[in-house]
């Protein structure tokens, strides 16, 4: 029987590259003949993604008018429905690279409620996610962060997407809540499973290239994922 798998996720606000990077992350692996699997979240063809999508789309309401509660439970349950895929990956021994996850729904959905009841807040979200719906935890979350301003700049240059027919989603189109979020998300970090890359540089004032944060990325993960990657590979 394998050794259970890794898991790595990357995480950040809409527009700071998760997509290319996993990506990139994906093509590597396959180059060194390493067992991986790939999962994205939301997964707007499931039963509660499609709601997710409702709820992006306005459909409930402006974002201030839904309860965080409300949501975070349409993206627990998003992910609950993958979890037969999640747990099969692993216990094959595969990694398996995600586009968001917990993170994603702590950072979004908390920083939606008052600063004074935040931890009581993703101290719920977190016993939801991993101990009533028991989702794997993650073995390594890389946070891609990037400036809010330049984030929102790049979601409006994405092309069509197939849960909205808008360039900019309920969340997307508000920066105070792109910056809530990235607080929440810049707290999240300081957990002993994640791991910071900044995308921006902040003396050039520009994007840092893919391919430079691709080598950050794949030296994070040789250094905390060594012993799996070496034992697939």
């Amino acid at each position: 029987m394998p050794a259970r798998g890794k898991f790595i996720v990357l995480e950040g606000i809409d527009g700071s590259g998760k997509r290319t990077q996993l990506e990139a992350l994906a093509r590597a692996f396959a180059g060194r003949g390493i067992a991986f699997s790939q999962i994205s979240f939301p997964n707007y063809s499931g039963f509660f993604g499609k709601l997710v999508a409702r709820f992006l789309n306005g459909e409930f309401g402006p974002l201030a008018a839904v309860d965080p509660h409300f949501s975070a439970l349409l993206y627990a349950c998003d992910r609950l429905e993958s979890k037969p895929v999640i747990e099969a990956a692993l216990a094959a021994g595969k990694i398996l690279l995600a586009d968001r996850y917990v993170g994603s729904n702590l950072a979004h959905q908390g920083s939606r409620v008052p600063r004074e009841k935040r931890n009581e807040f993703l101290n719920w979200l977190k016993q939801l996610e991993y101990e009533v719906h028991a989702l794997p935890s993650e073995d390594l979350v890389v946070y891609l962060r990037l400036p809010v301003a330049e984030a929102h700049r790049l979601v409006g240059e994405k092309g069509a997407r197939e849960y909205t027919n808008s360039r900019h989603d309920l969340q997307e189109s508000d920066v105070a809540h792109l910056e809530a979020a990235s607080r929440v998300y810049d707290e999240l970090a300081r957990q002993p499973n994640w791991i910071t890359i900044e995308c921006f540089d902040a003396a050039s004032r520009s994007l840092r290239p893919p391919a430079a944060i691709h080598q950050e990325i794949l030296s994070a993960v040789e250094a905390r994922i060594h012993s799996a990657l070496h034992a697939n590979g």
